[in-house]
């Protein structure tokens, strides 16, 4: 079932969810300035931890995305990755005030994820840093919009994301290991900025959050303890339902 608008096709799901399908990215244009840096800079460090370090990007296409490296800790085993520059333009979301415009992104990693300059240079170690950004700058080059219950597939037809894992798309959903205090950043008078948590996800579990909705696949989640730290190891929640496991 489609129907044609200004932004493209839209596609319906047999579970009812739009599927957006994106044609190609708009011409290229120089990102705002990034005005709102320390702003998130400060808030990722008063509820999640010190920055370790701030990947920057030498060559920008509508946004300027950095990432934020927090570095784990004994009370936090884990690697959060965290973007900014997503939320310096708003994305084309619906007429709809409780749908936000502005968001940023966060991945949280195993403590051991090697981060270092040589491992950029490396797939298996870069990949959610690539993950992230690309989400990041979707919205802003398509015209679109990300939020909560979007899955997004690593190409047409999807790929893995690297040689050492078999993800090869994302879901982003709402984190449940931060403080419920740093799920959203108010600049008053100016937005608010809403963090979503990337979850990578097997090929199964994109096909059975579209056949069968979000709420089916969280179901997955909760049976099988998903969280949206990323487990290399972790099995297919979909694998079951399609007769693999």
């Amino acid at each position: 079932m489609t129907h044609e608008s200004g932004k493209g096709k839209k596609v319906v799901s047999l579970s009812g969810s739009p599927i957006y399908q994106h044609g190609e990215s708009l011409p290229w244009a120089p990102p705002p300035g990034e005005e709102y840096i320390e702003e998130i800079s400060n808030h990722i460090e008063k509820h999640l931890g010190p920055v370790e370090t701030v990947f920057h990007e030498l060559v920008s296409d509508k946004v300027h995305i950095d990432v934020h490296f927090v570095k784990p800790t004994q009370e936090f085993p884990y690697v959060r990755l965290v973007t900014s520059g997503m939320s310096d333009l708003p994305m084309s979301t619906p007429e709809d005030e409780r749908i936000p415009k502005y968001a940023e992104l966060l991945i949280t990693l195993p403590g051991d994820w090697r981060l270092v300059q040589k491992d950029m240079e490396d797939e298996r170690w870069y990949w959610p840093i690539r993950l992230i950004k690309t989400l990041a700058r979707l919205p802003h080059q398509h015209q679109t919009w990300l939020g909560w219950g979007h899955t997004v597939p690593n190409g047409d037809p999807s790929s893995r994301y690297a040689e050492n894992t078999k993800f090869c798309g994302a879901i982003i959903l709402p984190s449940v290991t931060v403080p419920e205090e740093f799920r959203t950043l108010s600049i008053p008078g100016v937005k608010t900025i809403t963090f979503y948590s990337v979850v990578p996800l097997y090929e199964g579990e994109m096909n059975l959050k579209l056949r069968f909705g979000t709420d089916e696949l969280l179901k997955r989640f909760d049976k099988h303890s998903v969280s949206d730290i990323v487990d290399l190891r972790r099995r297919d929640t979909a694998a079951k339902r399609f007769g693999l496991w």
